[in-house]
């Protein structure tokens, strides 16, 4: 269809009639600002790419390259073909964008970059104006912020500073468009003289590259400083997570089934294992390389070797903590498995949303609500790693499980790409009350947590007993130890600090009828040379733990997980690898539930929870790692004053935000408390001003400061003196806006100003300081007057 025929449409040839009368827009005529305005969206689509780790998007950069290569030589042109052509892309675009959205519910991001990127590429075609560049700009904009809030890595990091590099002259170049100074008048006559209307010289003449390195290093100093003070808060109160897109899978959901590929296929059992590693779950074997082999319905603990370090997922969280992952009630005297395996149940969560309501666990009284988003790295058995207490999961299969105890289970395993979320209500640890919670144990918690094999329960009881009562190395009070909670501590210290468990790296095969506990207490059977040798691998302590505190009766039983990771204060997240898996011990206390003890050496005793303050994690961690170049002794000063600093800021910090969250009340009484500070600030402000005023006087000879302290009053009211006016010009100025008896104070002050300026003359200081007084007060007897 031609153009003729286009106009000959009723309602299409108005409207392309209309489009043709319009003025002919105005252009930018700036080459190097286009060229800059498309780097900046060229950037913004590859950081969505390596942002989501997918090359979805790169095909736009060569097509808006040559949009905007058009659109340059034809800037001029009406274009009102390609506008058509550019308005029904941009329909298409739309309808694409909602498709996409009903399938991807779950994360909007990347389809709502994805339509940006569309959007871009049809405009890229039409450039005629400044604003049109604008628009480039701010599209740019957001895909790199799209990008930031999907990237786990530091690899967004070189393309931040990409963009920020481009911004600056662009934004340098906008702002001489804005005031129309497309020539190099006025700035530099012999730049102007050499290259008239070059891009490059205007450019240069307004921001050099010497004070364009400075500028980019101070905007990236001041933003990696404000990084650094950003608090992390907790308890934010946003319901849609990050969740990968729906999972279907073939067959139906056996809830006790666990895969772990890291063991060996075999066994009748269902839910022994059913991998395709090298993990037997008994007898003497070899770790396999890659999968922890803790993560199992029986695990064997005869089994030696080390595991590969890989990073297997990266966690979000707004507290640090302990990744559990499943727990473990019965002994099997040389590992664990899970008794209650068949009582594992099914929860399905409605098709329309992705969320599950876990039934709820017994909390302590005072508990705080922490979300978590995991992104898995490298494949995991089908087992989900949450904190503690988790009652919400965000997950994409239509079903997942729960089993005896507390862990939950997927249909399918962990593959890489997979994205979930968790809200957990983590109990605080409060040791003073739980040392108050007696021994009052639930028939339940009784018959299943405090079994020992009967061939070692004495032997391990006594031993015990006898480590309670000797107090060796841990503990110097004479105080008996009474609560179980006091018990548990000093027990996971001395095994933690005792020389004579450690973890030995060659430890022997344990024989079919030797048990594990009784061979790190008391010695190994097949030893080199007949050697007594204790202690042994990183997860024997927790077993050993667990057993001598049940030998004593208090309930406990060993949970398997992941430490909280390296955390990454550029990202927010917590690096998790595989060999940051190990089992550790929980014990119950009743009312308050199952806390966790570590007797790993090299591991904190109390795992990192909600009542460690994190509010300032970030800056933490760039203090530490710039402390690492300092003299120890520097260091260790140092580290006092800043904790001492922070802990202090976290406190009002987090008392002040709290209120918000206490209802109407609190509400009134964090607004209150926000304005008192505001108040109080703000008279500190005026008064560190008044002083810096004063300090300044003071360093002026005594003229020029009777002198500097009239001109302030003066502009206070209005009157200031301009640059260009000598004293004298001033003084004349002022007899037109003052009383004569005023007008004629201003003007002998002055005149003794330049006395003492050119001739030396000092002058009555004490008339000059005087006169000044009676021209303030004069002007305060003004105002009464005017206001009563």
């Amino acid at each position: 269809m031609t153009t003729d025929n286009l106009r000959n449409i009723p309602v299409l040839g108005k409207l392309w009639e209309r489009i043709e009368a319009m003025p002919p827009p105005v252009t930018e005529d700036s080459l190097l600002l286009r060229i800059l305005v498309q780097l900046l969206v060229i950037v913004g689509i590859v950081a969505t790419d390596v942002a989501s780790e997918e090359s979805l998007n790169l095909w736009a950069v060569p097509v808006s390259i040559v949009g905007a290569t058009w659109s340059w030589y034809r800037k001029r042109d009406r274009n009102v073909a390609a506008k058509f052509c550019i308005a029904i892309g941009m329909l298409v675009a739309l309808f694409a964008f909602f498709t996409r959205l009903v399938g991807e519910l779950n994360d909007t991001r990347l389809v709502l970059a994805q339509l940006l990127i569309n959007i871009q590429v049809l405009h890229s075609f039409d450039l005629p104006r400044r604003k049109d560049l604008g628009y480039s700009v701010v599209i740019g904009l957001i895909l790199l912020s799209v990008a930031a809030t999907i990237s786990q890595t530091l690899t967004f990091g070189p393309l931040l500073l990409v963009f920020l590099a481009l911004v600056l002259p662009t934004l340098v170049l906008d702002y001489r468009s804005r005031l129309g100074l497309s020539k190099l008048e006025n700035i530099n006559p012999a730049v102007e003289s050499r290259s008239k209307n070059n891009n490059l010289s205007l450019f240069a003449a307004t921001l050099s590259p010497k004070y364009f390195s400075l500028l980019l290093l101070i905007t990236v100093g001041l933003g990696l400083t404000i990084f650094a003070f950003l608090p992390r808060l907790p308890g934010y109160q946003l319901r849609t997570f990050p969740v990968s897109a729906p999972i279907e899978y073939q067959g139906e959901f056996d809830e006790r089934s666990i895969i772990n590929p890291g063991y060996v296929r075999g066994g009748n059992e269902k839910g022994t294992g059913g991998g395709r590693g090298r993990n037997p779950d008994q007898g003497p074997g070899e770790v396999d390389s890659t999968f922890y082999y803790g993560f199992n319905q029986r695990i064997n603990q005869n089994l030696r070797g080390v595991l590969k370090p890989q990073v297997v997922m990266r966690v979000r969280s707004q507290a640090a903590g302990f990744w559990r992952v499943l727990g473990f009630d019965k002994y099997t005297g040389q590992g664990w498995e899970i008794s209650r395996n068949d009582d594992a149940f099914k929860v399905t969560r409605p098709r329309w949303s992705y969320q599950f309501y876990l039934n709820p666990f017994p909390n302590a009284p005072r508990f705080q609500e922490v979300i978590q988003s995991y992104t898995i790295i490298a494949d995991l058995p089908n087992l989900i790693p949450a904190l503690n207490k988790p009652k919400e999961l965000y997950f994409p299969t239509q079903e997942v499980a729960i089993d005896a105890e507390g862990g939950l289970r997927s249909p399918v395993e962990l593959t890489d790409g997979l994205t979930y979320t968790v809200i957990s209500n983590v109990p605080f640890r409060d040791r003073s009350l739980l040392g108050q919670t007696g021994t009052d144990y639930p028939k339940n918690i009784r018959k299943f947590y405090l079994d020992v094999p009967p061939e070692i329960a004495q032997k391990v009881r006594e031993k015990t007993e006898e480590i309670l009562l000797g107090r060796t190395r841990v503990a110097k009070s004479d105080r008996a130890i009474d609560s179980p909670y006091e018990k548990a501590l000093y027990l996971a210290q001395y095994l933690k600090q005792n020389p004579n468990y450690k973890l030995v790296k060659a430890l022997p095969y344990l024989e079919e009828s030797e048990d594990l506990v009784e061979g790190f207490l008391f010695g190994y059977q097949n030893t080199q040379d007949g050697k007594k040798v204790t202690g042994g691998y990183p997860d024997h302590f927790s077993t050993v733990l667990t057993i001598m505190l049940r030998s004593i009766g208090i309930p406990a039983r060993v949970a398997g997980g992941f430490d909280t990771g390296e955390f990454n204060p550029f990202t927010g997240l917590y690096v998790v690898r595989n060999t940051d898996a190990f089992l550790m011990t929980e014990v119950y206390f009743p009312r308050y539930g199952w806390f966790g003890f570590n007797p790993i050496p090299g591991y904190p005793l109390i795992p990192a929870s909600v009542e460690d303050n994190q509010t300032f994690s970030a800056l933490e961690s760039f203090w530490k790692w710039i402390a690492g170049w300092l003299p120890t002794p520097l260091r260790s000063g140092l580290d006092s004053v800043i904790g001492f600093v922070i802990g202090w800021i976290s406190l009002i910090l987090g008392w002040f935000l709290g209120q918000f969250a206490k209802g109407w009340v609190g509400l009134f009484t964090g607004l209150i408390s926000a304005i008192a500070f505001g108040f109080i600030g703000w008279l500190i402000w005026q008064g560190w001003r008044k002083w810096r005023y004063r300090r300044w006087l003071h360093k002026l000879p005594p003229v020029e400061g009777v002198y500097q302290e009239m001109l302030k009053d003066l502009a206070s009211r209005g009157f200031a003196k301009q640059k260009a006016q000598t004293p004298l010009e001033y003084a004349e100025t002022m007899r037109g806006h003052h009383a004569t008896d005023e007008a004629e104070v201003i003007e002998e002050v002055s005149q003794a100003y330049v006395r003492w300026k050119y001739g030396g003359e000092a002058g009555n200081l004490s008339q000059l300081r005087q006169l000044v007084d009676n021209l303030r007060r004069s002007h305060l007897r003004k105002l009464k007057k005017r206001w009563f």
